[in-house]
């Protein structure tokens, strides 16, 4: 399997080259040359095996140069028992008949991220000695609150790398940078960025593609690599739990053998849902895909009208993992579609110009074949979580919400009622004072405190890692401004 950039196809890498560079030099992301069916019966093959065995065989399908040992030890690694609270790893927790929850909020960081960032370690360090690569990677991540923190405790001491994550500053939920300030390890390092997350993550892109930081740092013995989802070892675990939850449903005869399912996903950079694009690519029956957003609409808007346009008001909201303007992996998805770069890198071009691109008639067709684009406000979102716990005694949190309620129009508009698989991205005691909101609850305690009092409503406890953040020391509070996260690189460099 080699892979090659979105933006060039002319030059190709090894899986390991591409986990470890992060982002082509180009600004392109590294993808794989074609997706690998999967073999026939591997559906029924795969449904008798624990989940970290599904992870290596669907894995290795696109790292042919890991063997199934490494494979095996980093999954046995990144999803044993020590890290997720749940042997299922990620459950499929049924609603209803036709709506199954995919939980992916049961590893160490409490989000979805948990599930690419506990592997995603083992990857760039294999892919580092693979490469013969003799520097020391520093990896540089933007979060909009859940990808920060996953990387950090992933990279957590892990040798020969550095890892420093910007975070838009007053972005993110308490408990979200709670996690982060309290990061633990001698290789680690936080900044909150004056700005929001796409002030970050524009920032990550610049740096990466300065060649003045880029020479500095080579004097110093470090290159940069990345641990957001523009790294494909990031995005290669997400089809994993896919594939694992229809697995799932076979199983336990929830549906029948090659009965399409449609899938719904929270997203605000693209990679979840993209994931579960790749999955359908490889023959999982996805029929729709179900693209769901908050009042940061942009990806609603494409799929509607083939128009990409970030110049719009920006809005915090109460799900703001998803408060993006710039959703990267779906440069991705317009290779997949278009097979084109010079097309894609028009698109990029002109993203970067005038923050706006319109596709083509054949790539919005194509697009809106197979996505259904839908978004609601935080006063939907606070319905659906009251409705949800009121109707079926499940607690939810914002991101997983906004999913819900995508999932009720694309019913309602289509009378599709087919089986659905939603993707729940993180526990909803992240999100402690907005659930309580919607829950009826006028005085809401501040900081932890709200944790003792969602269980106290609920009766539900609050996960291990959030519970014991009350004992962690705060140990980064660096502010900086979009212009001076070089210097931030540098100082965690000395």
């Amino acid at each position: 399997m080699r892979y090659i950039s979105t933006r060039d196809n002319s030059v190709q890498y090894t899986a390991s080259q591409a986990i470890a560079q992060g982002l082509a030099k180009d600004g392109g992301l590294l993808t794989p040359f074609y997706i690998p069916k999967l073999p026939n019966k591997a559906l029924e093959d795969l449904k008798s095996m624990a989940y970290q065995q599904r992870a290596v065989y669907i894995m290795k399908q696109f790292l042919e140069e890991f063997s199934v040992k490494e494979l095996t030890d980093f999954a046995n690694a990144a999803y044993g028992p020590e890290k997720f609270d749940s042997p299922a790893v990620a459950p499929v927790h049924t609603v209803d008949g036709s709506t199954h929850c995919l939980e992916l909020w049961h590893g160490p960081t409490c989000a979805f991220k948990d599930m690419a960032l506990q592997m995603l370690p083992h990857l760039l360090s294999a892919s580092l000695v693979k490469t013969e690569e003799d520097k020391t990677v520093c990896i540089l991540v933007a979060t909009s609150g859940d990808t920060g923190k996953g990387a950090l405790e992933g990279f957590k001491n892990v040798p020969r790398t550095k890892i420093l994550v910007f975070y838009p500053k007053d972005g993110v939920s308490q408990v979200q940078e709670l996690q982060m300030v309290t990061q633990e390890g001698s290789n680690v390092g936080v900044a909150a960025v004056v700005g929001n997350f796409d002030d970050a993550q524009t920032g990550v892109k610049k740096l990466f593609s300065n060649e003045k930081v880029r020479r500095d740092l080579e004097r110093k013995g470090y290159f940069f690599s990345s641990a957001n989802s523009i790294n494909w070892g990031r995005v290669l675990p997400q089809i994993v739990y896919y594939i694992s939850a229809y697995c799932d449903l076979l199983r336990d005869e929830k549906i029948e053998p090659g009965q399409a399912v449609n899938v719904c996903v929270p997203t605000g950079n693209f990679g979840n849902i993209l994931a579960a694009y790749y999955a359908r690519e490889m023959g999982l029956p996805i029929d729709q895909l179900i693209c769901a957003s908050n009042s940061n609409n942009v990806l609603t808007d494409f799929i509607r009208e083939g128009v990409y346009d970030r110049n719009r008001q920006f809005y915090n909201t109460m799900s703001p993992s998803m408060d993006i303007l710039i959703s990267s992996n779906l440069e991705r998805l317009l290779y997949s579609i278009t097979q084109d770069p010079e097309e894609v890198r028009r698109y990029m071009a002109r993203l970067n110009e005038v923050g706006r691109y319109q596709v083509g008639g054949k790539v919005k067709e194509k697009l809106q074949k197979r996505f259904k684009g839908y978004f609601c406000d935080d006063k939907e979102t606070q319905r659906v979580i009251r409705s949800m716990y009121d109707r079926h005694g499940y607690l939810i949190d914002t991101h997983t919400a906004v999913a819900f309620s995508a999932l009720e129009k694309y019913r309602a508009e289509t009378g599709d009622g087919a089986p659905a698989i939603v993707a729940s991205t993180a526990s909803p005691f992240k999100f402690c004072s907005s659930v309580l909101e919607a829950l009826g609850e006028a005085d809401i305690a501040q900081g932890l405190d709200a944790l003792d009092q969602l269980t106290a409503k609920t009766g539900q406890p609050a996960p291990a890692p959030l519970a014991g953040l009350r004992n962690k020391r705060v140990r980064f509070t660096q502010v900086v401004e979009k212009e001076r996260m070089a210097d931030a690189v540098m100082s965690l460099l000395e």
